[in-house]
C-alpha cells in the first residue's frame, strides 16, 4: 500500500454564536474549510487562504491558533498521514469574493454551535469544534 504524508490548515469561523460550515452534497459531508499548505506559505496562510477559496468569506481575522493533530486514514489504496493545523477566526466583515462553483462545490452555512457538532461529518474537525468552543468559552468569559 501506498503512504502520503501531507500538511493541512483550515479555519473554525464563528460569527454572532454561529459556526461557518461547508455542506458538500457530492459527498454527502458537512466539514471545516481546510487544504493544502503550498510551499513556502505558513499555516496561518493556508488557513487563511483555503476558508476564503471554500466559503467565498474573505474578511477574516485569525483570534487563536487551536493546535495541530495529526489525521490517519485509508484512501484509494493509499495509507494518508495529514498534520492538520487549525485556528479560530472571526469575520471582520460579511465581505465575499466570487468563487468558482466548479471548482468549489462547497455551500457555506452558518450553523449553532451544537449543531455543528452533531452533523460534522469528520470525527477528526469534532476536535477542533471541541477546542474552538473552549477557547470562545474561556475568550467570553474573561469579557
Amino acid at each position: 500500500m501506498k503512504k502520503l504524508h501531507y500538511r493541512a490548515a483550515g479555519g473554525v469561523v464563528v460569527d454572532a454564536g454561529k459556526v461557518l460550515l461547508l455542506q458538500r452534497p457530492s459527498r454527502d459531508e458537512i466539514r471545516l474549510p481546510k487544504g493544502h499548505i503550498d510551499p513556502g506559505e505558513s499555516p496561518p496562510e493556508t488557513a487563511c487562504r483555503e476558508v476564503t477559496e471554500e466559503s467565498g468569506y474573505a474578511d477574516l481575522e485569525i483570534t487563536a491558533d487551536l493546535g495541530e493533530q495529526r489525521v490517519e486514514f485509508e484512501y484509494k489504496d493509499a495509507h494518508v498521514s495529514r498534520d492538520e493545523y487549525y485556528y479560530l477566526m472571526r469575520l471582520r466583515s460579511p465581505r465575499q469574493i466570487v468563487r468558482d462553483p466548479h471548482e468549489f462545490q462547497f455551500t457555506p452555512v452558518w450553523v449553532p454551535w451544537e449543531e455543528a457538532l452533531e452533523t460534522i461529518t469528520y470525527e477528526a474537525e469534532h476536535e477542533w469544534l471541541r477546542r474552538a468552543w473552549e477557547r470562545e468559552n474561556v475568550d467570553t468569559s474573561k469579557r
